[in-house]
Parts: C-alpha cells; sequence; structure tokens
C-alpha cells in the first residue's frame, strides 16, 4: 500500500523558503499592526488634560486654562470664561499680566 508521502515528490527548496519567508513576513506584520496600535491608544487615549498652569501666573476668577506656551521672559496662556469668551494673557517672568487679547 502507498502512503501519501510515497506519492508526492520532494518539495524543492525555493518552494519551502518561500513558504518559511512569506510566514515569518506575515508574523512580522502582525506585530507591526499591533505595535501601532498599541501606540495610537497610548498616545490619544490620555484624554484632554487641562494643561499646567505656571505657580507665578494668577488667572481671573472664573476662568479656565485651554493651552500655555513658553517664550523668554514670558508666558502665555488662552483662557476661557463661563461665558465661553477666550482670551491670550500674556504674562511676565514674575507672573506680572503685560497683556490680554480677546479672541473673538
Amino acid at each position: 500500500m502507498a502512503t501519501p508521502s510515497d506519492q508526492d515528490p520532494p518539495e524543492p527548496a525555493n518552494l519551502r523558503f518561500l513558504r518559511r519567508l512569506v510566514t515569518v513576513l506575515t508574523a512580522v506584520m502582525i506585530l507591526g499592526v499591533i505595535a501601532i496600535v498599541g501606540l495610537l491608544v497610548i498616545r490619544l487615549g490620555g484624554g484632554a488634560e487641562a494643561p499646567v498652569v505656571p505657580e507665578v501666573v494668577a488667572l481671573p476668577e472664573g476662568e479656565r486654562a485651554e493651552a500655555v506656551t513658553q517664550g523668554r521672559g514670558w508666558f502665555a496662556v488662552v483662557t476661557t470664561d463661563e461665558g465661553g469668551r477666550q482670551r491670550i494673557r500674556i504674562f511676565g517672568e514674575g507672573g506680572a499680566l503685560r497683556e490680554v487679547v480677546e479672541i473673538e
């Protein structure tokens, strides 16, 4: 009685190499997709946290910080009041208010 291995011709070396290459590349692609999805979840999943305002800056009552940026000798804080109006408040190094810009 003939077994299936007796009837099948031997597999060529190039075909064996190609099959292993496809298997390895498939595994690498799956790991790459998992890594990309993981990075997106880590980077975008944090939610909207309030920016950290330097301690030398005092915001008016009823306003909350939306964004903070810093330059040489100044801080700029974008604030939103309870009515939804936005302002850019520019403070000096010591926390003194230099300028207020209304955003329309």
